[in-house]
């Protein structure tokens, strides 16, 4: 069995939140006995087994288990921990009414029976949902996916820590679902002693793409690290998203940029989600982290630039991650290159922009945006995608 708490050192010697790289996985050897044993089973939610992935290989760290009742009030109520460490969005696991938990151990199966891993009960609870959407989301708007998902999981709730059978995933995303150790590796392998991390749970366009190479001016590696764990309804599957990642990866020096998985669930969460966003890439071992225009927002929900306002109020010796804080991008026809609101004094007549109902428009229909909206390469896929 390989449980441990390792100290490694990122860029710069940068470590993980909390001091420590959590590795909570479990031996082939061990996951196989107790695939097959008498104890009592918890199904997970495909949004729960990727939370229990980024348990065990440390994205979470310093989380080493599901949050128990303190836990989950302190970081719901002041964005810590109970011994003070910044973390700002409670990670549970729910038990439906008909599952039964005593002391002991707990086996976490996925949705063919699967063993995914196993939970010592330290504690079962009953989890305030109403509070964590109204602080947390800022919203009990039912409407709001990350909400329906706090309101709509079981009112109790099993804390302890996790063991977790950590295996390659399949497909494209597959190849690219590196660990927080693997990253920091081939960071220091590339030589890399700054790097900055950008965040997407869509494809990329040529606004991102923008942030990047302005933030790769100032730091040596740029990790594209979207999320592709569950997210809502009409977000862009993770195996069309990985293949249009791979396509932009043409516009950047290949030296210099390192595109990877990170399996995790989307909560729409907004400002909160945007500060552990950069938790998790820290753990992962960026120096910094890109914060664009309504960072993990949803709908009307939260302002254009909540997210940046809220982590650049946190103290920096918390945060331990680097924020770069960038205005909405665009291309201008007057200045004839891409551009922000801080750098462009034309009228926005003049800038290319197009909202996500008329990109999908386009798209469906079979139309390229335009190339100062989109590479081509990537909206051709897109379409291919639609068209399927």
């Amino acid at each position: 069995m390989t449980i441990s708490e390792q100290t490694l050192t990122g860029p710069r010697g940068g470590l993980p939140h909390g001091g420590q790289l959590v590795d909570r996985r479990l031996d082939a050897d061990e996951a196989s006995a107790l695939a097959s044993s008498p104890l009592p089973s918890l199904p997970l939610t495909a949004a729960e087994a990727a939370d229990l992935r980024a348990l065990a290989t440390g994205a979470y760290s310093p989380l080493t288990g599901f949050m128990g009742a303190k836990e989950h009030e302190s970081v719901t109520e002041s964005m810590r921990l109970p011994d003070g460490t910044l973390w700002s969005i409670p990670v549970c696991l729910g038990i439906p009414d008909a599952v039964r938990v005593d002391a002991g151990r707990l086996a976490l199966r996925g949705e063919r029976g699967e063993l995914l891993g196993v939970l010592e009960v330290a504690e079962v609870f009953e989890r305030d949902r109403q509070a964590e959407a109204e602080l947390v989301y800022g919203t009990a708007d039912p409407e709001h996916p990350g909400v329906a998902r706090v309101l709509g999981s079981p009112a109790r709730a099993v804390a302890g820590p996790v063991q977790a059978v950590v295996e390659p995933l399949e497909g494209p995303v597959g190849a690219r679902a590196l660990t927080p150790a693997e990253t920091r590796a081939a960071f220091a392998e590339r030589g890399w002693g700054t790097v900055v991390g950008f965040q997407t749970r869509n494809p990329v366009h040529r606004a991102h793409e923008y942030l990047m190479k302005c933030a790769l001016e100032m730091v040596d590696g740029l990790l594209l690290h979207p999320l592709v764990g569950p997210t809502k309804e009409g977000d862009v599957p993770a195996e069309v998203r990985m293949r249009a990642y791979e396509a932009v990866l043409g516009y950047f020096p290949p030296e210099r940029v390192l595109l990877a998985a990170l399996v995790a669930p989307m909560r729409y969460a907004g400002p909160r989600e945007a500060v552990l966003h950069a938790l998790v890439r820290k753990n992962y071992g960026c120096t910094h982290f890109i914060v664009g225009r309504d960072h993990a927002g949803v709908g009307s929900y939260y302002g254009t630039f909540e997210a940046q306002e809220l982590i650049a109020s946190l103290p920096a010796e918390d945060l331990g991650i680097t924020p770069l804080r960038f205005d909405n991008a665009f291309y201008c026809r007057r200045c004839l290159a891409m551009a922000t609101g801080k750098t462009c004094p034309h009228p926005d007549s003049e800038h290319v922009a197009l909202s996500g109902t008329q990109v999908r428009t386009m798209l469906a229909a079979g139309q390229l945006p335009p190339p100062e909206f989109s590479r081509a390469e990537v909206a051709e896929l897109l379409i291919d995608a639609y068209r399927s």
